[in-house]
């Protein structure tokens, strides 16, 4: 039954700045077909909302194309030449259809891809019924992305082989070389290609029983919305759900955030105080391969799955276990258990220790985001509880402050700008743009003209402190507040995003749950008139770590928005230091001269090499080569994480009160202490703070007992 249904835009249900449509609606949707209706929605949300619109032409349509055809067989074993053919006739048509609501393009092949898999299902279970040769030689080039898609069924049986005899040889080795059950080659060899079928046979159940049409328009419309910008996102319903799951600030599972890139699944954030945090055997960068539920049971291979099954397989009750089976950003491959358990979001939260050197007592503050109670924003706030922090080390004797922004991906614009304010008089902040290719701006300014802390800061950041913390770096930079110290360039995200329910944006709905939309409208610029977008923020003291030549940034996404300038804001940098330069070029000496950062940047390259060998051997002797290459290559490496400083770190005395009832707390903060105690980059920001001289005249500031 057609209905007349009424555009009305609706609260948000999460957003940091705002976003405004103008009064057109879409007043009649002729046709009731829901994908149709999400199309017509999304487009139009699109067209109005986002910060720089792109035009649907056929430069669009062609990278819609392309990217979907990538996204559902990134590996090219599914589709044959001959499929792509057929497909190209939409090539320039795609929008076309996009303005018209025409799903033609999407239904041709999801089609395919259905009749495609099942031929697949067939081809590896023929494959897998015969034994592999792992002493012939022969090598498989798994850079996917450059190659061409077979032009036979018979090619594409090839490649099939090559992939799962490539997916078998780890096993393999396994099966032949464990301690415990040494298998002979012929037993080890059925095991492993046994385990290889039942992890496809498992996959494949899962596609055909749970994986239905609506998950692949999903895919489709995510081609679509991210042609705009890596940021911007349809959440189908349940993917909606996870996200309000997120935005609560606990749940259950094994404590880390995923991303999938082509066919694999990588960690890309490790929360603190997690089952993983606790482990310490699994870190950012680390690929997760298999999932199993038992000790005894064969895992399930989780290469090529859709990023939402796998998270399924990894997910369950607290205190129930998971087996991870990890490859290593080194190459080498291990099994994980993980002791599921309600993750809080406790460590999500600003943290400080005193740290003591020569007699001398200074201060660092952890921040991991920069965290907002929307719906009551004096309940708790990032910049609310960096002044309590303050004042509670200023009240233990800290003589300077280290503010550690690394790994953290932002948050509330609101917190930063305060946050920026605890340590500057008053003045801008940052500037915001909400559309492309006006002058129009808003500049955010910390208007209180007390003080938190007048003394020595430096900020700690790397290439994965982004967004919200490349706004404070930006600003302390720009005023010269303090010295930043961390990688070349952090992440590069200068943009923000809102988040609408489709939902709640169509009334009268008889489709159900719709989803939501996640949208960049707005982007950030910093005081002195450049963005941060793509180039952020570049350290004062650029200091290697492992991820210096791994593509991480801003950068290596799918169509970043550019990098511009605009006219800088009005304001005059802060005079508190007299050797604010020397203090810089003193530091940028001692790290070209230290040990430790030598072998760290030593390992940054090594692992980017690991990373860009794409040719690989099916051969299981020069495997086993090649294994015991990166295996003595990991354990030259491991003197890194033996480095020890000269530092003590102690807790304030509120949290040793808290340590008498909760023992975790103790745990969790004493593991931070070691860790601390082994940081090169910790220890360099205390000689930095011991370095920088204080100017004794100051402007008329008032401290403040706690701002915020």
């Amino acid at each position: 039954m057609k209905k007349n249904l009424i555009v009305v835009l609706l609260g948000m249900l999460f957003a940091v700045a705002s976003c405004s449509f103008t009064n057109k609606s879409l007043d009649t949707v002729n046709d009731s077909d829901k994908d149709k209706l999400l199309i017509e929605i999304i487009a139009y949300m699109l067209e109005k909302g986002h910060y720089e619109p792109k035009d649907i032409n056929d430069d669009f349509s062609v990278s819609v194309f392309e990217e979907f055809i990538d996204v559902l067989d990134p590996t090219k074993r599914y589709f044959i030449e001959s499929d792509i053919k057929e497909f190209e006739k939409y090539k320039f048509q795609i929008d076309d259809q996009i303005k018209n609501t025409d799903i033609s393009f999407f239904n041709l092949v999801h089609k395919r891809l259905m009749k495609r898999m099942d031929e697949a299902s067939d081809i590896y279970k023929d494959i897998l019924s015969k034994p592999f040769n792992f002493d012939a030689k022969e090598t498989i080039d798994i850079d996917y992305e450059d190659q061409t898609f077979v032009a036979s069924k018979k090619e594409l049986r090839e490649r099939w082989r090559k992939q799962l005899k490539y997916a078998t040889i780890s096993t393999f080795d396994s099966k032949l070389t464990d301690k415990d059950k040494p298998l002979s080659k012929t037993e080890a060899e059925k095991a492993a290609r046994e385990l290889t079928k039942t992890t496809l046979d498992d996959f494949f159940d899962f596609v055909n029983n749970e994986y239905d049409r609506e998950d692949w328009f999903g895919q489709y419309i995510n081609t679509i919305v991210e042609g705009f910008d890596p940021h911007t996102y349809y959440f189908a319903p349940e993917d909606k759900d996870k996200f309000d799951v997120s935005m609560s600030g606990k749940f259950e599972g094994i404590g880390a955030r995923l991303q999938k890139k082509k066919d694999e699944i990588k960690i890309v954030e490790v929360i603190s105080g997690g089952p993983i945090w606790r482990d310490q055997n699994i870190e950012v960068g680390d690929e997760i391969v298999k999932v199993g539920q038992k000790p005894d049971e064969e895992p399930v291979d989780v290469t090529g799955m859709q990023l939402n099954d796998a998270i399924k397989l990894m997910k369950g009750p607290k205190g129930t276990n998971v087996y991870l089976t990890v490859k290593k950003v080194d190459g080498s491959v291990q099994v994980v258990k993980i002791t599921r358990d309600l993750v809080e979001m406790e460590e999500s939260y600003a943290k400080s220790a005193t740290v003591e050197k020569e007699d001398h007592k200074y201060g660092i503050i952890n921040l991991p985001k920069f965290y907002i109670d929307f719906k009551d924003y004096n309940n708790r706030n990032a910049a609310s509880d960096v002044a309590k922090e303050i004042e509670r080390l200023k009240e233990a004797g800290m003589e300077g402050l280290v503010l550690d922004l690394r790994d953290n991906g932002g948050g509330s614009l609101r917190t930063v700008v305060e946050m920026a304010g605890l340590f500057i008089k008053d003045g801008p902040v940052v500037q915001v743009k909400s559309s492309a290719g006006t002058e129009e701006k808003v500049v955010h300014e910390d208007k209180d003209e007390r003080i938190q802390w007048d003394g020595p800061l430096v900020l700690l950041v790397n290439e994965l402190s982004a967004s919200a913390s490349e706004i404070l770096a930006a600003a302390m930079q720009d005023y010269k507040r303090a010295v930043v110290i961390g990688s070349k360039q952090t992440f590069g995200k200068g943009t923000v995003q809102n988040v609408w329910s489709l939902s709640d944006i169509v009334r009268s709905n008889e489709h159900g749950d719709l989803g939501a939309l996640k949208v960049t409208t707005q982007k950030f610029y910093r005081i002195n008139g450049g963005s941060t977008q793509l180039e952020g923020v570049k350290s004062d003291v650029v200091v290697p770590d492992k991820y210096s030549y791994i593509d991480l940034g801003e950068r290596d996404q799918q169509n970043p928005l550019a990098w511009d300038k605009i006219s800088p804001a009005d304001y005059k940098p802060w005079n508190g230091y007299i050797d604010y330069k020397q203090t810089i070029a003193n530091s940028t000496k001692r790290m070209e001269a230290n040990s430790q950062l030598k072998l760290i940047e030593e390992n940054a390259k090594w692992l980017k090499e690991q990373q860009d060998e794409n040719v690989v051997s099916l051969s299981y002797s020069d495997y086993k080569k090649e294994k015991e290459v990166v295996l003595e290559k990991s354990k030259h490496f491991k003197d890194i994480y033996n480095y020890k400083t000269d530092l003590t770190f102690e807790s304030l005395r509120y949290e040793k009160d808290l340590f008498v009832k909760d023992t975790v707390l103790k745990e969790k903060r004493e593991r931070w202490h070691n860790d601390l105690s082994r940081d090169v980059y910790v220890e360099e920001a205390i000689s930095v703070l011991k370095d920088l001289k204080m100017n004794n005249i100051k402007n008329n500031t008032k401290l403040a007992a706690i701002k915020g």
